[in-house]
């Protein structure tokens, strides 16, 4: 059994969950082992998006995804998505040829280490065929146990070597989660004490701890809502409100900026989820974390607080309820109300603007979120228009939900949605993305169609940068380096064998109520939404940019 065999087979024992990636040279015997050992591939057509699909699977499932590619060029053709994955804490492990010990005048010669190091990803390597498969192992512990994405470099000349018969690799035993101290929790249960509008904010790092958070908010007498990452978590909750930040409705942020204590769950709490700092200006806040590091990084804390999310809930519930019964605080009938017609942008009004051949984007947007089925998969891209997915389209679940903006850059949407996808079969993704966006990689069209993937993908067509246009106003003489011809984006999906249709007006979208009827359509329907030059809200509202 040579090395790269051997690597692959005890990654595919341990547990990778699915594969994706661009196969060269020197990730071809690795990439096999995988397969060969029950992992799921898919192919991508730019290792970008290869990338974007292991990060958004790996967002939706906690389990570790791997990410093939070739040695140097692969790799830094994937840099922006591993860069992505990095920032986001997700659990990747990217498994990449390497040239051979010694070999720097090869073309494909690059100090991966420092690459990967460079963009926040943790470096490893396969040092020797002696301890290929410890070293495989050792690196997809580190990705799961850490949520980091690590880099494994195996260069070309190891590979082939042979390799000691592997044992089977011994149970990967997950670490018993960080419980809080005692002092801690009676911190916070003296702060709740004097707190009579708490509101409880959870991110992605509270995603396996709602009904222990739901719990803490019934005790406490809470608001509850999450970040962007965490969107979806206390969906049915009627004293939930859908979304903090620069997404929320106006009313949410209304009742989020009065709020005098902030409870803050495997939360960021960065310019994006507190717009800034003006939604949590009034209030005192205590972040709970299992990372030090993430303690105060954005803004100062009353109490930090060094723990799992669901651990630390449980603790401060059982200890609330155990000194006194529950009060009412941020929870009246008044309350219940202004949340109720708070939660959702799609039940907001919506003044449109009319111009002839061209949808206001909102009014679309909520068009579509009452005719799409529930059962979705909301992904949003980068860019100005990200508002109207993000934050119009309802998710149904935690786990509905993908926003691959931790490095803010645009054109990840796609293969985003492929390996959310790729995560719950049984669910429609709905794509949200600008033209800028969506031409940078079209190409993953190809790969959406050969999976025979379902999905529906919605291009907000300004013919330009919008985001630029927004942010300058004062440049509007000189905006010819940022717009665009009209592209007919309709045609370029049908090229790739999508459906596809043009949207000048509210009427023309008939025709995805059409395409949803008929079930066995396994292709994607690609809508390009010629909108109005509308200012996004988002640029109004955010202060992150």
């Amino acid at each position: 059994m040579s090395v790269a065999d051997a690597v692959g087979r005890t990654l595919a024992e341990l547990g990778v969950a699915y594969a994706f990636g661009v196969v060269g040279s020197g990730n071809l015997r690795v990439t096999n082992a995988l397969v060969d050992g029950g992992v799921p591939y898919v192919g991508a057509r730019h290792e970008m998006g290869a990338a974007c699909m292991a990060d958004a699977y790996s967002r939706a499932t906690g389990q570790v995804s791997v990410l093939s590619v070739h040695q140097g060029c692969g790799l830094t053709n994937a840099l922006t998505g591993i860069a992505e994955s990095a920032k986001a804490h997700t659990p990747v492990l990217v498994l990449s040829g390497d040239t051979a010990a010694g070999d720097v005048r090869s073309n494909f010669f690059i100090d991966q280490d420092a690459a990967a190091a460079a963009v926040g990803a943790i470096p490893m390597r396969i040092h020797s065929a002696r301890t290929a498969t410890a070293d495989a192992a050792r690196a997809y512990r580190v990705a799961l146990y850490e949520r980091a994405t690590v880099v494994l470099s195996m260069p070309i000349d190891l590979q082939d070597e042979d390799a000691p018969d592997p044992a089977a690799p011994e149970p990967v035993a997950a670490p018993t989660p960080a419980g809080p101290s005692p002092e801690s929790v009676a911190a916070m249960v003296r702060m709740l004490s004097h707190s009579e509008r708490p509101v409880v904010v959870a991110g992605r790092g509270a995603h396996g701890a709602r009904e222990p958070l739901r719990a803490l908010a019934e005790a406490t007498g809470a608001l509850l809502v999450t970040s962007a990452a965490g969107r979806g978590l206390f969906v049915g909750d009627e004293w939930a409100l859908d979304i903090m930040g620069g997404f929320a409705t106006e009313g949410a942020a209304d009742l989020i900026r009065d709020a005098d204590l902030l409870l803050a769950f495997g939360v960021a709490l960065n310019d994006w989820t507190t717009r800034g700092g003006d939604l949590t200006r009034h209030a005192a806040i205590v972040q709970v974390d299992d990372r030090a590091e993430a303690i105060g990084a954005h803004r100062p804390v009353a109490l930090g607080v060094i723990g799992d999310a669901a651990a630390v809930a449980e603790a401060v519930t059982a200890d609330v309820r155990r000194t006194g019964a529950p009060r009412t605080r941020y929870r009246t009938p008044e309350v219940r109300e202004r949340v109720a017609a708070a939660r959702y942008w799609s039940d907001q009004p919506v003044d449109p603007e009319r111009v002839d051949g061209r949808v206001d984007p909102a009014e679309a947007i909520n068009a579509l979120d009452r005719m799409l089925p529930l059962e979705r998969l909301v992904i949003t891209d980068g860019g100005n228009v990200n508002c109207y997915a993000g934050a119009h389209l309802r998710v149904p679940d935690v786990r509905g939900y993908s926003i691959p903006l931790a490095f803010q850059s645009i054109g990840l949407g796609l293969a985003s949605a492929i390996g959310i996808g790729c995560s719950q079969p049984e669910r429609l993704p709905v794509l949200g993305t600008g033209d800028g966006a969506f031409l940078m990689t079209s190409v993953e069209l190809e790969t959406a169609v050969r999976l025979g993937m379902r999905m529906v993908i919605i291009v907000f067509n300004d013919s330009a940068y919008g985001a630029e246009v927004h942010l300058f106003p004062d440049e509007v003489p000189r905006m010819g380096l940022i717009r665009f011809p009209d592209t007919d984006i309709a045609a370029i999906a049908r090229g790739y064998g999508c459906d596809a249709m043009t949207v000048t007006s509210l009427a023309d979208l008939d025709e995805v109520a059409t395409w949803l009827e008929d079930d066995s359509v396994r292709r994607p329907l690609v809508i390009d939404a010629k909108i109005t030059g509308v200012a996004s809200w988002m640029m109004a509202r955010d202060s992150g940019h």
